[in-house]
């Protein structure tokens, strides 16, 4: 009967408490310091503000760790008697920022609808046609004449990647002088202009950069497919959210009165004197 009563009394303690941290708010208090109200919202925030590794701290060890530097802290800032010049204007600042961080996202939250992803989608790669790769080998020696003598050797029936192997001087050498795959604008415009004109197994003949001199081989072509909406949804959010944090900051500054002082003779070195913050 006893053991009964006492699970019972535990059980009802366990709802009692999860129903008062379900009706918790950001205005919940959880401690006063002469008066001062230190709440669940600040804690929350507080939490947030830590570095990484902190965050990572067993929550009840973080709350009542939060809670006790809350209360340090309103302790040593209300034994302060005058407010710093720097701390007003630090307040001041930081409330600003705060402010214009939260309209940034109103409008870049307001800006991603089903119809501006798809509008850019369809401006981006409604009409676009898939572009070609190339997958190529090389061999890169220092002039024509060494270029000849490779073709002559692969002429011959010398393998490709044997041969990259032994005379290429590029970085690809060691590994028969593959590329990979890469797409136009990828490569200097003199080697994509022979691999543009190859044959998928023919050799070019030599090419030359400001490397060198190239004999390419080009192993294998294929088209890029145009990308599907979630492929690049990521890309489209981040620039419909900056063309519409422009546009808004632009319509702002026209509606707005701005002066900015001139001829002040100020050295930009003056940013460095902290002593100009002191009462």
């Amino acid at each position: 009967m006893l053991k009964s009563i006492l699970l019972a009394t535990v059980a009802s303690l366990a709802l009692s408490g999860a129903a008062a941290a379900q009706d918790a708010d950001a205005d919940t208090v959880i401690a006063t310091v002469n008066g001062t109200e230190i709440t669940l919202g600040q804690l929350i925030i507080a939490r947030a503000q830590l570095p990484q590794q902190y965050q990572q701290l067993p929550a009840d060890i973080l709350f009542d760790g939060l809670v006790e530097q809350l209360i340090q802290q309103e302790l040593l800032a209300n034994s302060v008697t005058e407010e710093p010049k720097r701390v007003a204007m630090a307040l001041q600042l930081e409330r600003r920022s705060l402010l214009a961080g939260e309209a940034i996202e109103v409008i870049s939250n307001e800006a991603i609808t089903d119809e501006a992803l798809t509008a850019l989608y369809d401006s981006r790669f409604g009409s676009a046609e898939p572009e070609a790769e190339f997958n190529a080998s090389h061999i890169l020696v220092e002039t024509e004449e060494e270029a000849l003598a490779v073709i002559a050797r692969l002429d011959d029936g010398a393998d490709f990647a044997t041969t990259a192997q032994e005379v290429s001087t590029g970085p690809s050498g060691p590994s028969g002088g593959e590329l990979g795959w890469f797409g136009m604008g990828m490569m200097v415009a003199e080697f994509e202009a022979a691999v543009a004109e190859l044959e998928v197994g023919a050799i070019s003949a030599p090419v030359q950069t400001q490397f060198g001199w190239h004999v390419i081989k080009l192993n294998e072509t294929r088209d890029t497919p145009i990308p599907e909406l979630d492929a690049v949804r990521q890309e489209l959010v981040s620039e419909i959210q900056e063309q519409a944090v422009t546009e808004a900051l632009e319509s702002l500054t026209e509606s707005a009165e701005i002066v900015r002082a001139e001829d002040l003779g100020l050295d930009p070195a003056i940013l460095q004197n902290l002593d100009l913050l002191e009462n």
